[in-house]
């Protein structure tokens, strides 16, 4: 197929620069979601079956099942995951991402982002916080309890605040204050998370909930420094999605891990998955755990890279090390060596240690190849088992092998 691969990249970056994620509101898995039914869990990353899941995604389905009522306990979980009457799907295959494990049912509920300027919807559940959260692979009865406390009162209560709101919040700019006061946007949302807070409780403090219910709420939020990563991975999810398709452009439209392989997508590939077995980040871990402890690379959360934060942004994050190690130089090497893969820089999200350059934007498959670089990403690092939960956050590279298949794909297609 003839096609002009430079005129079809820009038209993938004129997009994403286009885009303005806007946060319509809160619904349900099952009212919201496409295509998702009672037995349908949503997962991180690629496609996996409950076989060859990893240890947190295999307790992140346990926990779910709990939670929905089709298991009394994790026995019950077990057999019926193993079964093949429950049917597992990639978030990515319906609009939405979810972070680490990234487990979601019909009745959790969602946030419902929305691209005003190029179209289309993307999704997330709710952040729960740091520690031993279904998202890691937790699934105790406390863990439920509080899955369900977010389902029953906090969905409700943020429902009736956003409604409150004389207009709808545009997590673009959110987004791009927070780089300016040192959240990378995906390991750091200390800035993003105070922004929606403030921007939200004077309306919060309106609605009709008792006092008690609306304190919980703003405490919960306010000591969450995370809360904010389940909007800005739908946010940067709306923005990608739209070049999905577009015949000719090498640009990298998905970037996830599901604790057993690492797998991307490019513009011009469609909905195909080049998938490779998921390195093991390095970092620093909590006290009693070590390398040998940690689960391979896993979440959706690498969806903010695609569009230029995350470790692309890092050298707007210094403090940002403190979390996942390394240095600070290392911080501003990272973005200075992500440049050098993409094929533009963001015209919206600026990184004003480097005298407001903007974040390098749009991963260029055939530059990956040629230059043997792949994606630099952050993450936070589960235990390798089910039930235990979050033991660090580190550093890792995507697999090579994954671009060495795309790129064979590609020059198939496109030769």
């Amino acid at each position: 197929m003839n096609v002009d691969i430079e005129k079809a990249n820009q038209k993938v970056i004129d997009k994403i620069q286009a885009g303005n994620p806007v946060l319509k509101g809160i619904g349900t898995v099952g009212e919201n979601v496409p295509e998702v039914h009672k037995k349908m869990i949503l997962h991180a990353g690629p496609p996996v079956e409950w076989e060859d899941m990893s240890g947190p995604t295999r307790g992140a389905v346990i926990g779910g099942l709990i939670y929905e009522g089709l298991a009394k306990d994790e026995d019950e979980a077990r057999a019926l995951a193993a079964s093949g009457e429950i049917e597992f799907d990639p978030w990515h295959e319906h609009s939405g991402v979810g972070p680490m494990a990234g487990v979601a049912t019909v009745s959790m509920p969602v946030w419902i982002v929305e691209n005003t300027t190029e179209g289309g919807q993307a999704y997330c559940t709710f952040n729960e916080g740091l520690g031993k959260v279904l998202r890691y692979g937790a699934y105790a009865p406390d863990v439920i309890d509080h899955l369900k406390w977010m389902e029953n009162e906090l969905a409700p209560v943020l429902t009736e605040t956003l409604a409150q709101l004389d207009n709808e919040i545009n997590l673009k700019s959110i987004i791009a204050e927070a780089l300016e006061m040192g959240d990378e946007v995906h390991n750091r949302n200390r800035a993003a998370t105070s922004l929606f807070y403030r921007r939200i409780t004077p309306a919060l403090l309106e609605t009709d909930f008792n006092v008690d219910k609306k304190k919980k709420v703003l405490e919960f939020i306010d000591s969450n420094d995370h809360f904010f990563l389940n909007l800005s991975m739908p946010a940067a999810k709306s923005m990608i999605q739209v070049a999905e398709g577009i015949e000719g452009s090498s640009i990298l439209t998905v970037l996830a891990r599901n604790g057993t392989e690492t797998g991307i997508k490019i513009a011009g590939l469609g909905d195909q998955w080049f998938t490779a077995k998921a390195p093991v980040p390095e970092g620093l871990l909590f006290s009693g755990y070590d390398k040998d402890d940690a689960c391979a690379d896993i979440g959706d959360s690498t969806i903010t890279e695609t569009v230029g934060l995350g470790a692309f942004s890092m050298a707007a994050s210094p403090a940002i090390v403190k979390f996942v190690g390394g240095s600070v130089e290392d911080a501003f090497n990272f973005t200075r060596k992500m440049y050098e893969i993409c094929e533009d820089e963001s015209e919206n999200f600026k990184v004003a240690t480097l005298d407001f350059r903007g974040a390098p934007t749009g991963v260029n498959l055939l530059k990956v190849c040629e230059l043997d670089i792949t994606p630099q990403i952050n993450t936070g690092i589960a235990h390798k088992e089910p039930g235990i939960g979050q033991i660090g956050a580190g550093l890792v590279q995507a697999p090579m092998k994954c671009f060495e298949q795309a790129l064979e794909a590609f020059a198939a297609k496109y030769a």
